[in-house]
């Protein structure tokens, strides 16, 4: 497929790198046109380098292959990234200054918008109205992830990640109607891994959780155009590309971590592995093994139930209107009960709006690379069943999150 990549006079320009290194890497012929505002940040030497193509963003180059009109011609989908608040307003009044421009008058084929711009900017009578008017047009206009801007700054505006982008921009291609990222524009917090709650300064109690399903949790949040924050316990795979880490260790840290992420998110999912008991003392020297004493008797006090108090909060708060929290239940049966009969009472006592239940055991689910889960809702819906790979379930756990956001509170 032939790709125009246009590259707006943003900051977020070095992040377009990866982007084009991802269409590439997708066997795609890519043209990159940056604007001269946009080579401020990264060179034409690098967009070359990186899509073997020579680059311009004059019309006055190679006239006689009659660039200004072949390449729009020509390609098979226009991206620009970042799309800034100028780049909008060109687009929308039809100027034609330079390359891209008009290159942009030329697209016979999908074009899709990527902005990243300071908060006021994106928010602007204008620069809404000028989004309106491209998408009227037939354009793909993406919302903007949330999060840090340059400086001090944060809020709607940081452009999405490359990886969004480049599933955005195939799904436009294939014609699938998913292209706005289901999640842009929202905050989600995640907390994955297993806690561990010290004995003394060389022992613990853990569990056998890898963090794997929380991290494809975090990617697929990622690539649906959230921002995630992650909330990192004992993990035995790395944090992923694109996201806020946080590191804590005990169920006392989670739960502080959780509650102060909760406030300023959209959707809470609680996927770790969070300790019920913790010792009720920590001795600050290692528990020695003697022959002349008794065995040590270790007392364990319950830990905090955090779920139940992100449902407190957000009922107690207003801000909190809208909010999706999803808890995880790691269950095994017994002569009293089986899974589903414990999650289903779990589900009502904690009061989360989902709750995604497996069933656990040595050689079920931690650690693996696979899982099949079970979706529980508190509104009374049918169950719903979903297995493969973690990758696969996150994903199908993500629509049905992108579902439950929108049908409780439809976004403009």
């Amino acid at each position: 497929m032939r790709i125009v990549l246009g590259v707006g006079g943003g900051i977020a320009a070095y992040k377009v790198a990866s982007l084009l290194r991802l269409f590439t890497e997708a066997g795609h012929d890519v043209t990159v046109i940056p604007t001269e505002a946009s080579t401020r940040f990264v060179g034409t030497a690098t967009w070359e380098a990186l899509s073997g193509n020579p680059v311009s963003n004059s019309v006055f180059d190679d006239v006689h292959l009659v660039n200004h009109v072949r390449l729009g011609h020509e390609a098979d989908l226009v991206v620009v990234a970042p799309a800034t608040a100028d780049l909008l307003a060109k687009a929308v009044t039809g100027q034609a200054g330079d390359l891209l421009t008009n290159t942009l008058l030329m697209a016979h084929g999908p074009v899709l918008f990527a902005p990243a711009m300071h908060t006021e900017m994106w928010q602007h009578a204008a620069t809404r109205a000028n989004v309106e008017t491209l998408r009227t047009r037939g354009a793909a206009v993406l919302e903007p992830a949330s999060g840090r801007l340059t400086g001090a700054d944060s809020g709607p505006g940081r452009l999405p990640e490359p990886q969004a982008i480049f599933e955005a921009a195939m799904a436009l291609v294939q014609g699938r109607s998913d292209y706005q990222l289901p999640l842009a524009g929202r905050t989600v917090t995640i907390s994955a891994g297993g806690t561990r709650e010290p004995l003394d300064p060389v022992r613990f109690l853990g569990n056998r959780s890898s963090g794997k399903q929380g991290v494809a949790l975090a990617v697929a949040a990622r690539n649906a155009g959230a921002t995630v924050r992650l909330l990192a316990a004992h993990m035995e795979v790395p944090a992923p590309a694109g996201v806020e880490v946080q590191r804590v260790e005990t169920a006392l840290e989670l739960r502080e971590a959780a509650l102060a992420a909760a406030a300023g998110s959209d959707v809470v999912i609680m996927s770790a592995a969070v300790a019920d008991f913790r010792p009720a003392e920590v001795s600050d020297t290692k528990i020695k093994k003697r022959d002349d004493t008794a065995d040590p008797v270790i007392t364990l006090v319950r830990n905090p139930d955090i779920l139940q108090e992100l449902v407190e909060q957000r009922n107690g708060s207003r801000s909190g209107a809208g909010q999706l929290i999803v808890g995880f239940a790691a269950e095994t049966g017994d002569s009293q009960g089986d899974v589903l009969a414990y999650a289903e009472a779990k589900l009502q006592r904690k009061g989360c709006d989902l709750l995604v239940v497996n069933h656990v055991g040595t050689d079920k689910v931690f650690g693996q690379d696979s899982n099949a889960v079970v979706i529980l809702s508190r509104a009374g819906s049918e169950p719903q069943e979903a297995s493969g790979t973690k990758t696969e379930v996150s994903e199908a756990i993500i629509r049905r999150i992108s579902f439950e956001l929108n049908r409780v509170s439809p976004r403009a």
